[in-house]
């Protein structure tokens, strides 16, 4: 109900105070996966402004975690829908985000905050990041797995984050091996250990996982790919994300038969 009023809010261009529209988002027992909440969260990270923004930063020294987490997703968002050219939040967002992820102790907090460091192509944010790549819960491992950022010219990983991918790809959970595997791959940096680390995961006992790996590899033009996905095939039914995986190895086998 909270979602279709604050839709209908801003249909009628009805402006809503940040705290009403916090306290709706708060008042749903599973809040950050409440449509209630997303909705909220989308409407004030939308506007863009000063004032929401000096109202989501007073929320991180909040003794509640809840009100910490949404402030952490309104700044997050607000930086991230921030598509003007001067991009004003972009160094205030680092600058607090950066500060953030070495105090903050909640792991719903914490990772929210790892997340939008992950949205920054800097060595600041990098740096935030490493930290927690052995964190005990799966969730920030995932976070950073994400965030690990390549330099563009020429396509390489840092070597403290090549490091740290080379151990997430070998990570107790499978979504964080498969995260870390899929963001080896959308680097495209030309790493012989980093490939030997995804040939290696087409062993995994996760689908997905090895998936990941073969979409990674056929990216590079790596023939391992080919063996493993007529071993993983067919695609299951309906799942456009195995799809998508497994058309990659099409597309090598194309460039290479034509070259």
């Amino acid at each position: 109900m909270g979602a279709i009023l604050t839709h209908v809010e801003e249909l009628l261009g009805v402006r809503t105070s940040f705290e009403e529209l916090m306290d709706r988002a708060l008042a749903q027992v599973d809040q950050q996966d409440h449509a209630t909440w997303s909705s909220a969260s989308l409407q004030l990270g939308g506007r863009r402004e000063e004032a929401t923004w000096t109202a989501a930063t007073v929320l991180r020294t909040s003794p509640d975690p809840s009100r910490r987490l949404f402030g952490a997703e309104v700044l997050r968002l607000i930086h991230l829908f921030d598509d003007s050219d001067e991009d004003a939040f972009a160094g205030p967002a680092l600058d607090l985000f950066t500060d953030w992820a070495a105090a903050e102790t909640d792991v719903a907090v914490l990772t929210e905050v790892l997340v939008a460091l992950g949205e920054h192509s800097s060595p600041r944010a990098e740096a935030a990041l490493l930290p927690h790549t052995g964190h005990p819960d799966a969730r920030v491992r995932r976070a950073v797995a994400q965030g690990l950022s390549i330099s563009s010219s020429p396509p390489a990983f840092s070597g403290d984050a090549r490091t740290a991918l080379l151990g997430l790809m070998a990570d107790p959970d499978a979504v964080v091996r498969k995260t870390a595997c899929h963001r080896v791959a959308g680097g495209r940096a030309n790493d012989p250990a980093l490939a030997d680390a995804m040939a290696a995961a087409l062993d995994d006992t996760d689908r997905l996982v090895q998936l990941a790996a073969v979409y990674g590899l056929a990216l590079r033009d790596d023939e391992r790919c080919v063996e493993a996905a007529r071993r993983l095939s067919p695609p299951q039914r309906g799942s456009l994300e195995e799809e998508g995986y497994l058309d990659e190895v099409w597309r090598y086998e194309w460039r290479r038969d034509h070259r």
